[in-house]
């Protein structure tokens, strides 16, 4: 019997089984992966928060720190202009794709992104970058190694000032907009499921 418990075992399909019924699929259950035990979440300035993006049926995830402006200028004070910023707090800014998209003009396969900024005064730049195992700061040029694409975009003023900063998303079937907000800067991120 024992013999026959260790085949089943060495057994490459009984092996391959067992990995995909123990092993969540992404897009089933796209979690927000977080540094430390989940009770300091509750300790944390800036507050882990997620946006579900539904496009063609599927589900994708945007995970975020949700940092707050607290009476000091961040964008263009605390976080410079012209230097790499993670767009939001603590862990990077990160997108979970279960299936293929198109963000601004990057086609994406499906897989987990970061994401970070350069702001600058009327334009920023943002940046898809396939290092999402790292701390949101430095990004330094071994993280900007693994960037996947860019995208220019024009920030608007909201129609009031956002204190905390936010992701949210608006979209139809296949496509839809992400939105960033904080401060007195907003822009929207145009996705489409391939």
């Amino acid at each position: 019997m024992l013999s026959t418990q260790i085949r089943t075992l060495l057994n490459p399909i009984a092996i391959i089984i067992s990995f995909l019924s123990t092993t969540p699929v992404l897009g089933q259950d796209a979690q927000c992966h977080y540094r430390g035990a989940p009770e300091a979440l509750a300790e944390r300035m800036s507050p882990l928060d997620s946006v579900t993006i539904t496009l063609g049926g599927g589900q994708a995830k945007l995970c975020y720190g949700r940092p707050s402006a607290r009476g000091r200028t961040m964008v263009g004070g605390e976080d410079p202009l012209g230097q790499p910023w993670r767009m939001g707090a603590n862990e990077p800014t990160t997108l979970h794709l279960p299936f293929p998209a198109r963000l601004g003009s990057i086609d994406l396969p499906p897989g987990k992104y970061s994401l970070y900024a350069i702001p600058e005064e009327t334009e920023w730049t943002v940046i898809v970058n396939t290092n999402t195992n790292r701390w949101g700061i430095p990004i330094s040029p071994d993280v900007r190694s693994s960037d996947f694409g860019s995208m220019k975009v024009t920030p608007k003023e909201p129609s009031k000032y956002v204190e905390t900063m936010t992701f949210s998303f608006q979209g139809s079937d296949l496509s839809g907009l992400i939105t960033f907000a904080w401060e007195l800067a907003t822009f929207d991120l145009p996705i489409s499921r391939r």
